[in-house]
């Protein structure tokens, strides 16, 4: 992988496309943003998600801005934000396996890294291999607060899992944390703030519960970018993991209710104008997240649809246009970041229409 850092300097027009691109002011106003909310405000820790960013580059940036440390999806991005000094990391997602088991007790090594656990199974593997190697290695217990994907039930299912934990020697429990997605989509702001604070409140409950047996609870992980506003202030809550709102994109938008401006595009040529109405490029769902939204051309007045294939977009009008011609380029603001970057070696940078930096994306890829 070899980022093109001799195009800096460059209008981001000299770009080959298809190309990822952040515009650097509009990014820091986001992180600002979100930083003066969760920290100032809220007087909370932020550990913000890289599994959209996928930078150790980026993650320094938010580290700069106040961020504690950060939250990987995946072992393999944990192991990338290490080694490019990345050192406080929670995992939220379960290690299963010898083979990646043998592999976060080797991390333990480099950095201190908290893992999430929703079963004995987990923990009693993690123990093993840790007293093995003579490492403890922090665990937070994962709690289903209404998402219905992985994490064990609020309340005694949580604390009998606890006591399963408390007083081993090869992992120590650290906290709680749940993704009180539940309330993602909800519009009504005082629906959405109730569902909230219904959710948290059975966390907040549970790591009452475990101190009244004796058993400390530091952490308490919780929150994304659809709902770090609220989730910030409610009380107990110790930090939040939204990261994704440092770029936005149209799902946070429109979906989510997440007032942040656009930072994350993809610069795409035009390639073919078969006809009046119909604008074809060279950006398709190779480059580009599609499905959960659709990629926003930016500029381009009277879009009918935008389609994509696996090498094109295709963007139709309701009237027809002569513009933009073969060769030109245009913008679209992105559907769903997560994916996108998941499909780019690297991400340019721009400032006031220039190339300012390269950044590679390094944990691309780690999906083990």
């Amino acid at each position: 992988m070899i980022a093109h850092t001799n195009l800096v300097g460059c209008r981001k027009e000299e770009l080959d496309t298809p190309a990822l691109l952040i515009d650097l002011p509009t990014m820091e106003r986001n992180i600002d943003r979100m930083a003066s909310t969760i920290i100032h405000e809220a007087g909370v820790n932020w550990r913000p998600h890289t599994k959209g960013m996928k930078s150790p580059a980026l993650a320094h940036k938010l580290l700069d801005a106040g961020a504690i440390g950060v939250t990987c999806a995946k072992l393999g991005e944990a192991e990338v934000m290490a080694a490019g000094g990345v050192k406080d990391i929670l995992i939220a997602n379960q290690i299963v396996g010898p083979q990646k088991v043998a592999r976060l007790v080797n991390l333990r090594k480099h950095a201190d890294v908290m893992v999430a656990v929703d079963c004995e199974e987990h923990v009693e593997a993690i123990d093993r291999a840790a007293r093995e190697k003579g490492v403890c290695v922090r665990l937070v217990i994962e709690l289903n607060t209404g998402m219905d994907r992985a994490g064990v039930d609020p309340g005694e299912p949580a604390l009998a899992l606890a006591r399963k934990i408390h007083g081993r020697e090869g992992v120590q429990l650290a906290g709680l944390f749940t993704w009180e997605s539940i309330a993602l989509r909800i519009e009504d702001p005082e629906e959405k703030k109730q569902m909230i604070d219904d959710a948290l409140t059975s966390v907040t409950d549970t790591a009452q519960k475990c101190r009244n047996e004796g058993m400390p609870i530091d952490v308490i992980s919780c929150g994304g970018t659809g709902t770090y506003w609220i989730s910030a202030f409610q009380p107990g809550i110790t930090e939040i993991q939204a990261g994704g709102g440092i770029f936005c994109d149209v799902i946070y938008r429109h979906q989510y209710g997440v007032e942040h401006p656009y930072a994350l595009t993809v610069l795409a040529t035009v390639t073919s104008r078969p006809a009046p109405t119909r604008i074809i490029c060279d950006a398709g769902r190779k480059t580009m997240s599609v499905g959960a939204a659709d990629p926003d051309p930016i500029g381009i007045s009277g879009v009918e649809s935008v389609g994509m294939s696996a090498e094109h977009g295709t963007v139709k009008l309701t009237e027809p246009s002569e513009t933009p011609r073969v060769g030109d380029k245009i913008e679209f603001v992105i559907g769903y970041s997560d994916v996108t970057v998941a499909l780019h070696d690297e991400i340019y940078g721009i400032r006031d229409g220039i190339i300012e930096t390269v950044w590679p994306l390094l944990g691309r890829g780690r999906l083990q």
